[in-house]
């Protein structure tokens, strides 16, 4: 094993090596792509075409273009008449709340991994 200037030296030479068949092979790739596009009359225009985006893949797929209103006459960010909001039943020590409906939220799963119990945040009506 040669020490490492003959080892940087090595990859210096074999870079400048690449770099020229890189060249010569690049000027023959072009020449013959150039020749099999005057033989089948190919134009630049041609190879554009066929080039296609791939299709996007998130969101919802494609319809028929109408969006459907869940419940007619209700807009965005609304509430229907007669719902209310829901007090929230417990309060961490930062102030954050949680209705006591739906997941356990990280501040309160932490705390209660950590032994303390839902109840301790309960908040007194």
């Amino acid at each position: 094993m040669g020490n490492l200037i003959d080892i940087q030296s090595q990859i210096e030479k074999l870079q400048k090596q690449a770099a020229d068949i890189r060249s010569r092979e690049f000027t023959s790739t072009v020449q013959d792509i150039l020749a099999k596009m005057q033989a089948f009359g190919i134009t630049v225009k041609d190879l554009s075409a066929g080039i296609k985006k791939a299709p996007k893949t998130r969101g919802r797929p494609a319809g028929n273009g109408k969006v459907k209103d869940k419940a007619p006459g209700r807009r965005a960010g609304k509430k229907a008449a007669g719902t209310s909001t829901v007090a929230p039943k417990y309060q961490g020590p930062n102030g954050e709340t949680w209705t006591g409906r739906g997941l356990m939220p990280r501040w309160m799963a932490t705390l209660v991994a950590e032994g303390k119990s839902k109840e301790d945040f309960a908040i007194k009506s």
